[in-house]
């Protein structure tokens, strides 16, 4: 419609044809495509990530105004930002490109997901360090200090109903527990007893899983400064 001077080729119409009977399946468009957008900008997206949202974009807002106009912890050693279950890398990639200078790292227990975070990465150009493993583990041995942690961890409860098209997602990077915030707090109780001192967190999760979420961070020494749509910025008290 957009070309009407266009004539389609049969092999383009069978191609055509083809892509539609996967969307009539409910197959998501970003799958479809192989590609999405997040932040203005486009990535690499497949069957094994989650596709990243437009809620999470809030995330990069508040990590910006957070960081922009303060000074890090030494003037020689740089922001230090850990994204906690990366996925697609969307947002560990779009952290660097939005905070020139800054040292990110991007960690994922899945091993195909480090695989499109890597892609996307070598896409735009960026030098992150991809490291496997559960949460904050795999970053236990390389850092005691960082700035920030971007935490889009699974969150929805498990018998909530997804629609059909989020049922064609990664399940694991989906569903977090019965209440949703399984995942939420072993990483806060990674960050009790383990050797990683950070000194904001910021997560996603449901408003109406907010204040649980903002009890279970009130008990490891977290206090809640700041709430927007679906973010949550925490910060180290003391």
């Amino acid at each position: 419609m957009a070309h009407p001077e266009m004539a389609l080729q049969i092999a383009s119409l069978k191609k055509l044809d083809a892509l539609v009977e996967r969307r009539t399946k409910h197959e998501p468009l970003a799958f479809i495509r192989g590609k999405t957008e997040f932040y203005g900008r486009e990535f690499i997206i497949n069957q094994d990530v989650l596709e990243p949202r437009p809620e999470s974009e809030t995330m990069i807002d508040l990590l910006k105004t957070l960081l922009q106009h303060k000074t890090p912890h030494s003037k020689v050693q740089p922001w230090n930002i850990v994204d906690v279950g990366t996925g697609s890398g969307a947002l560990a990639i779009t952290a660097k490109l939005e905070l020139p200078g800054s040292e990110v790292t991007a960690t994922d227990i899945d091993p195909k997901c480090l695989v499109v975070a890597q892609k996307n990465a070598k896409k735009h150009e960026v030098d992150i360090k991809f490291l496997q493993g559960n949460l904050l583990e795999p970053v236990f041995a390389l850092c005691t200090q960082t700035s920030a942690l971007l935490c889009n961890l699974p969150y929805i409860p498990d018998n909530y109903k997804i629609n059909q098209a989020a049922a064609m997602e990664p399940r694991q990077a989906i569903f977090g527990g019965p209440d949703g915030l399984d995942l939420y707090r072993q990483i806060f109780d990674q960050l009790n007893r383990g050797s990683v001192r950070t000194q904001f967190v910021l997560t996603e999760s449901l408003p109406t899983q907010h204040l649980v979420l903002e009890d279970i961070a009130k008990k490891v020494g977290f206090k809640l400064q700041k709430s927007e749509d679906f973010i949550q910025v925490f910060r180290l008290e003391g």
